[in-house]
């Protein structure tokens, strides 16, 4: 099977070999035709090598058995195949990594026997390796003691090249996790900014439609009997508007420029949206029980947009008839808010819209909780949030 190879990467496994072949090729001159046949077959194993490290393996078999059939020595390019070990352990599947293993041992054991035992059957290849040192009339015992040695040493060579091989193959597996991990990251970084400015984008445009919806309608009834009042109102929406406008605009800006986050609601900004809500008819009832104390930045923000979401949705789906109590509780080891309001229908149920599901997140990501009741018409939002941010507040 075929590996897919950059062309650089090709261009350079197809000019190695050749190089190599071109080079030595003028020191095969004096030697027999059958040893350019072997240094023709180790360098298209070499070319292969990363390309189709199984033909490569079988084609340096191929080549090295029939160096032996042919009787032919040991040769120079015969050092293409520990690379081809490497390069079947390192790129080659699981089968072929085994399969490569065990030529390893296989060829270090078939070499031993063809250079101290083969010698003894022919003339011409004795010869030839008595000129590498080897006596050819060595006794048994010399040849085994020897061969033993020679297999060991080939079979260290090797696995050696091998090992080479697979640990290579595992620090590039590593780094490519690693790659994959840090996109997965960045992937999973880029979702919760996403995330971040849908929940704020819902809250600002939500809020800002719902007041704009009921000022409108009072200013509508308001016109004939009361004009100062639809006057008011006509002002109210206009400044809400042009509030509303602005936090989109930064949301929107964040989306294109990946820029740093614009100004956030604090707790400081509640009396101002206490404000809007009451000129958009609510009659909001603040209560704080105990001494006010330092909220963290993140924490000061999900109080504000759960305050704020539930105002809004009280202001879209409560009986304005009776009052909207807030209730804020420094008593305690967290932040705990109450918003209570009379319903005149079912309200959504979390899971059903944006609203629930991102005061839930919000309190989440705050560290604190949150949860949400209907008991006797009246519909509660509850919520405890630590005065120091535990969670991410993005």
């Amino acid at each position: 099977m075929l590996r897919s190879l950059r062309p650089g990467q090709l261009a350079l496994d197809i000019a190695l070999p050749s190089v190599l072949f071109l080079v030595t090729f003028a020191a095969y001159a004096a030697r027999p035709t059958q040893y350019v046949i072997v240094l023709l077959g180790m360098c298209v194993a070499l070319a292969l090598r990363r390309l189709a490290p199984g033909i490569s393996l079988a084609v340096a078999w191929v080549t090295a058995l029939a160096q032996m059939l042919l009787l032919l020595a040991p040769d120079p390019a015969n050092f293409a195949i520990p690379v081809v070990l490497y390069a079947a352990a390192s790129y080659g599947g699981r089968a072929l990594r085994w399969i490569s293993f065990a030529s390893a041992f296989v060829g270090a054991a078939l070499i031993a026997f063809y250079v101290i035992v083969v010698p003894s059957w022919t003339s011409n290849l004795s010869a030839e390796i008595s000129t590498f040192g080897l006596a050819n009339d060595m006794t048994p015992v010399a040849q085994v003691t020897v061969g033993l040695f020679m297999f060991l040493a080939f079979a260290a060579f090797f696995g050696l090249a091998w090992t080479a091989g697979v640990l290579m193959r595992t620090w590039r597996l590593a780094r490519e996790s690693r790659q994959a991990q840090l996109l997965a990251e960045r992937d999973v970084a880029v979702e919760q900014e996403r995330n971040r400015i849908a929940r704020d984008m819902h809250d600002v445009v939500a809020h800002s439609l719902a007041v704009v919806i009921a000022q409108a309608d009072g200013a509508r009834y308001a016109l004939a009997a009361d004009p100062d009042s639809a006057d008011q109102a006509l002002r109210t929406i206009s400044s809400i508007s042009r509030e509303a406008l602005a936090d989109v605009r930064v949301l929107l800006a964040q989306l294109r420029f990946q820029q740093t986050e614009g100004p956030q609601p604090v707790m400081a900004d509640l009396d101002r949206l206490y404000e809007q809500l009451r000129g958009a008819g609510l009659d909001v009832v603040v209560q704080s029980h105990g001494q006010e104390r330092p909220v963290a930045t993140g924490a000061q923000l999900a109080v504000y947009r759960i305050i704020q979401e539930a105002l809004t949705n009280a202001l879209r789906h409560g009986d304005h008839r009776g009052p909207i109590d807030v209730h804020l509780d420094w008593t305690g080891p967290e932040l705990q808010l109450w918003v209570v309001n009379r319903a005149k229908v079912e309200p959504p149920k979390a899971g059903t819209g944006h609203g629930l599901a991102g005061m839930n997140e919000r309190a989440t990501l705050a560290g604190g909780r949150f949860g949400t009741t209907l008991v006797d018409g009246l519909f509660t939002v509850y919520a405890s949030i630590p005065y120091a941010t535990v969670g991410v507040t993005r």
